[in-house]
Order: C-alpha cells, then sequence, then structure tokens
C-alpha cells in the first residue's frame, strides 16, 4: 500500500513559525517520522508540500491513481477552499485531515473546515502526532476495507 503525506501552505516553516503554536519540529522531521513508521506499518510513505492550492489539487488527482489514501494537513486552505474539497470528493480514496493545533481552542475562523464533511477522519492538537495518529488511522481503514 502506497500513502500520500500531504501538506499544505506556510507547513515548510515549521520549527520556526510560531514555535508557541505549532512546535519546533520542521517539516523535515514529519516527513522523516511518518516515512520510518509507514515502513513499521508495511506500507510506502511519500511526502509533498506546496503553498500552492492548485498544486495540491493536482496532488490529490494524482494520488487517486497510485495511493491507498492520503494523509493531509491542508492548512489555512482548511478554512476557505471549496476547491479543495471537491478535490478530495472526487478522488474515491480515503482522505484523513490532520492539523498540529487544536483549531478548536484557536480564533472562531479555525473551528470551520471546508473539507472535513469529505474526509474519512480529522485529527488535532497533537502536534506533529497528529501525522502519526492520521497514519495509524488510514492504514487501519484501509486494511479493513473502509473507503
Amino acid at each position: 500500500m502506497k500513502i500520500l503525506i500531504l501538506h499544505g501552505p506556510n507547513l515548510n516553516l515549521l520549527g520556526t513559525r510560531e514555535p508557541e503554536v505549532y512546535g519546533s519540529t520542521t517539516l523535515d522531521d514529519i516527513n522523516e517520522k511518518m516515512t520510518a513508521l509507514g515502513k513499521e506499518l508495511g506500507v510506502e510513505v511519500t511526502c509533498l508540500q506546496s503553498n500552492h492550492e492548485g498544486a495540491l489539487i493536482d496532488a490529490l488527482h494524482d494520488a487517486r491513481m497510485w495511493a491507498g489514501g492520503v494523509v493531509f494537513n491542508p492548512g489555512g486552505y482548511t478554512h476557505t477552499s471549496v476547491a479543495l474539497r471537491d478535490a478530495i470528493s472526487a478522488i474515491a480514496i480515503p482522505v484523513i485531515e490532520v492539523h498540529l493545533s487544536n483549531v478548536y481552542a484557536r480564533e472562531e475562523f479555525r473551528h470551520v473546515s471546508m473539507i472535513s464533511a469529505v474526509c474519512k477522519g480529522k485529527v488535532s492538537g497533537f502536534g506533529w502526532r497528529s501525522y502519526e495518529l492520521g497514519l495509524r488511522g488510514l492504514v487501519s481503514f484501509v486494511a479493513d476495507g473502509i473507503s
């Protein structure tokens, strides 16, 4: 099984961007942890980050051809992008939405996700471990034949 770990805008700045909110773990650290966890779980992990909405949509479209599912942190696009919601809905593979921070403990506009309704699940508030929990959940869903 192959899994896409997809990171949205500004996540390339992890480790230096608002460490009081997002922690000191870098994006490279997260990618390394997810690749290692993938090996442990018997799946191949591919990691991709973009600050551009269209590139994220292209990555989702492409993933339908090769991935069993996607762990996706859409960053700020979570709250604004109908286009990402439509892309997730269209690809017919399970997507887990993840966030480093607890979005419900932050500004009110962060409480609304445009994509949650078309995702298989959502994990937030556990720092980099949100990705770990999301990947474990996704692999379990796929192994159980849930899509």
